[in-house]
């Protein structure tokens, strides 16, 4: 018989959505559990890394451990007191929304480190997390998307500019968070600057877009080489747009239509758009795709792709696919061998030339 897998658990992370992690990893390892070994591995908000007894993960506490870049070591999770060995994961599976956990730099480690792990890779993870590299990658694909403007700095003379070239309303966004941290609707000049501001304080390079009187439809992507789209979901958000508090308040009234109410020549459209946009920056294992329907005309638009979704219970990514047959604990099972088969596609590489 053979053991079950054991799987590491990183959660929590340095970034704006750590808050956020931690409730995406409670549901994961309650659902992992059935049938994987779960090591809950803590990543505080100061970058330290806390391996936890087996169990619930917690917001705090646990032992300080290491992996080492190498693949000599294994993937073991050694002490940083003494690098006395703690545990040896078959697989790494990271729930680390925003900055250092969804955008490449942990999925670095774990490729140095050559072991396993869950979800895209570090292109895609990079690419997907900066929006201005997603749209230019999108834009390449030849994908319909909402016009936008990139900042790298306050300019007063293009902040002119914006209102002039894309209307009113505009969405201002730093360009490598999620969860809508620091997204602001702007609906005069007067906003701008403020909106700007806020989105600096978490990036230095920061997107505004064009605002559109859209449906907001999302859909979930899985697998490697020859992904599948789920049904897809409608979001009718509470208030003016999906912002963090719509998405994550307990107060929030959002209300979610699982399958979306589209026709379904629009489903297929939609579906069809998310796996153009998923191999567009190259993706693997999972992700969320996030499109538009502008309520006029019925234009479909991408907004953006996720590689790391929220993942509770409850959150569209699990929501879509349990829709679509698939049940919460069989597609973790799923996302867990899909990482170890890319992970053995990668191993069997050549690293050498041999001519």
């Amino acid at each position: 018989m053979n053991p079950r897998p054991t799987v590491a658990l990183l959660f929590g992370g340095r970034s704006g959505e750590h808050e956020v992690s931690l409730r995406s990893a409670l549901s994961v390892a309650e659902g992992l559990a059935e049938r994987h070994e779960v090591l809950p591995l803590l990543v505080e908000k100061s970058g330290a890394w806390r391996l936890q007894p087996p169990g619930p993960p917690r917001p705090d506490g646990g032992e300080p451990v290491f992996l080492a870049a190498s693949p000599e070591d294994g993937g073991r999770l050694r002490s940083l007191r003494d690098a006395r060995e703690l545990a040896r994961p078959g697989v790494f599976f990271p729930v680390l929304h925003g900055t250092y956990g969804e955008d490449g730099t942990v999925q670095g480690l774990f490729e140095l480190a050559a072991v396993p792990y869950v979800g895209a890779g570090v292109l895609a993870s990079a690419a997907s997390m900066d929006k201005a590299i997603m749209k230019s990658l999108f834009a390449e694909a030849g994908l319909p998307q909402v016009e936008h403007r990139v900042l790298f700095a306050r300019d007063a003379a293009a902040e002119a500019g914006l209102v002039r070239e894309l209307g009113l309303p505009l969405f201002v966004k730093p360009a490598n968070l999620g969860s809508s941290v620091a997204v602001s609707k702007v609906k005069t000049r007067e906003a701008l600057a403020p909106a700007l501001e806020l989105a600096f304080a978490y990036d230095r390079k920061v997107i505004v877009e064009r605002g559109h009187d859209v449906r907001e439809i999302e859909v979930s992507v899985l697998g490697n080489e020859e992904p599948a789209a789920s049904v897809p979901g409608e979001i009718v958000p509470d208030r003016e747009f999906y912002d963090y508090d719509s998405k994550y308040s307990a107060e929030s009234r959002t209300e979610l239509y699982i399958p979306a109410r589209l026709t379904p020549a629009e489903s297929d459209a939609v579906r069809s758009l998310a796996l153009r946009a998923f191999r567009a920056v190259d993706a693997a294992g999972y992700a969320r795709v996030d499109c538009f329907v502008e309520k006029a005309g019925g234009r479909l638009l991408l907004n953006e792709i996720n590689t790391i979704p929220g993942f509770t219970s409850i959150s569209m990514y699990p929501k879509l696919w349990q829709a679509s047959g698939l049940a919460y604990g069989e597609l973790l099972a799923r996302l867990v061998a899909l990482g170890i088969e890319r992970h053995g596609a990668r191993a069997r590489l050549r690293t050498q030339y041999a001519g």
